[in-house]
């Protein structure tokens, strides 16, 4: 039964981005101002899954500084291989954090986070920003949400800005 319903619940995530996806395109086409389509795809990532905290920080001077977001109060500034939106600009890839207090070195900004991805974004060859996407409950990341906010991101890059 359990098995069941994480099946039902993938399928339906998976319902959800492939909605999500055209609808982040069109929010995107054409629009050249990055701070507006950061703002528009926080917003539809929120609005579509009700994760805690949805949001971007952008890599400003050798730090992330905090970008467009969705939810509560956040950290402002990271440092380079800080937490794991630090940690993921480092090693350039994807995390996926089944419970964030067991991530050596996590930035606490909300007591609420239980679990949390963290795509980069890059601009030849480097990243450029990061997006973090936090959860109430634990492990609610997987690879569908890794493959799908990565495609995201490279929407984004293609993007004029």
């Amino acid at each position: 039964m359990a098995e069941e319903l994480r099946i039902a619940a993938t399928t339906d995530k998976e319902a959800r981005y492939l909605e999500l996806l055209p609808q982040i395109e069109s929010l995107i086409a054409g629009e050249t101002d990055q701070t507006a389509n950061l703002a528009n795809v926080a917003a539809a990532l929120h609005q579509t899954f009700g994760f805690l905290w949805v949001g971007f920080y952008i890599v400003k001077n050798g730090e992330l500084v905090l970008g467009p977001f969705q939810g509560p109060i956040a950290c402002t500034r990271i440092g380079f291989g800080r937490g794991v939106c630090g940690t993921a600009w480092k090693e350039k890839k994807t995390l996926i954090v089944p419970d964030v207090e067991k991530f050596p070195g996590h930035i606490a900004c909300s007591g609420e986070s239980k679990s949390e991805i963290v795509v980069p974004g890059f601009s030849n060859g480097e990243v450029a920003l990061v997006l973090d996407v936090d959860s109430k409950r634990l492990n609610e990341f997987d690879t569908a949400d890794a493959v799908h906010l990565e495609h995201i991101m490279k929407m984004l890059a293609r993007s004029p800005h």
